[in-house]
């Protein structure tokens, strides 16, 4: 969920930085009084996200501006849709266009790339989940574009949850450190709602980690052959996860292993802005 304090000092951020000292085009060569409309114009197939930043941004530009949407965060739309309106003053607008544009193109790809998995994943039960791969400062918008697609969100940030991953329990083993007492010792100063997730990288590792308390274990680039042997070592008594080798084409093969959850980096780390245009008519 975007908090309006997000939206409203992320968007501001990228509004000051696209025009720190004003739109000095807008300025020099439209007068005050011209006003605009302009249609935000879908380019090619997707699934739509960021409606409320993309609204924003015109909005925190110049108050008068309308933006009526046509679609909603999560619908599916076609080449040449129209996915909203916007009128009022042509300053603003202007000023606001590329920066809009910026985050709904961003936004509208993150949710397609997610639609995509979760469609090859579809009838198997298994969640696709973004990991915090995510642009320094988007990540609340990329968490939201991730679940406009059909996905979930893994932790927030290092706040939220134990996550121990293969350097932590390097960590641990040069110290001498045995796994289960050191997660057992470690929980027992955490809060009892606090989730745990051990990354694992081997099939013998697995047992020290459900000892020491794991929630979730992390099959980290492991085979089919291992991913369905470790479904069975858990026996559902810690979610399997599985991540590392994951594309559109070995994700279905992965679902079918038996894991509950897929975590996948490269629905932020590496969407394509989705091609959408504001076609604009001076009234």
């Amino acid at each position: 969920m975007i908090t309006p304090a997000t939206l409203q000092r992320t968007v501001s951020a990228a509004l000051e930085e696209d025009a720190p000292w004003g739109d000095i085009t807008s300025i020099a060569l439209l007068p005050t009084d011209a006003h605009a409309t302009a249609d935000l114009i879908a380019r090619e197939a997707g699934v739509f996200s960021g409606g409320e930043v993309f609204a924003s941004a015109f909005t925190i530009t110049d108050p008068t501006v309308q933006v009526d949407l046509h679609v909603a965060d999560g619908d599916r739309f076609e080449a040449g849709d129209a996915l909203a309106s916007v009128s009022g003053p042509a300053r603003g607008m202007l000023t606001a266009e590329r920066v809009a544009l910026n985050f709904t193109q961003r936004m509208s790809g993150i949710a397609t790339l997610t639609a995509a998995y979760t469609d090859a994943v579809a009838g198997t039960g298994v969640r696709i989940a973004d990991t915090r791969k995510t642009t320094p400062g988007l990540r609340e918008f990329e968490r939201h574009a991730v679940v406009s697609g059909g996905g979930s969100n893994h932790r927030r940030s290092l706040s939220d949850a134990v996550m121990a991953k293969d350097n932590h329990l390097e960590v641990l083993r040069q110290g001498g450190q045995d796994l289960a007492s050191a997660l057992r010792e470690g929980l027992a100063r955490l809060p009892h709602t606090t989730h745990v997730v051990v990354e694992v990288d081997r099939l013998d590792q697995i047992p020290a980690v459900l000892d020491g308390g794991a929630d979730t274990v992390l099959l980290d680039n492991f085979s089919l052959e291992d991913l369905r042997t470790a479904v069975g070592v858990l026996a559902g008594r810690a979610t399997a996860e599985a991540s590392g080798g994951v594309n559109l084409d070995t994700v279905r093969a992965i679902a079918e292993t038996g894991v509950q959850v897929i975590s996948v980096g490269a629905l932020t780390h590496s969407a394509r802005a989705l091609d959408l245009g504001l076609d604009l008519r001076i009234v």
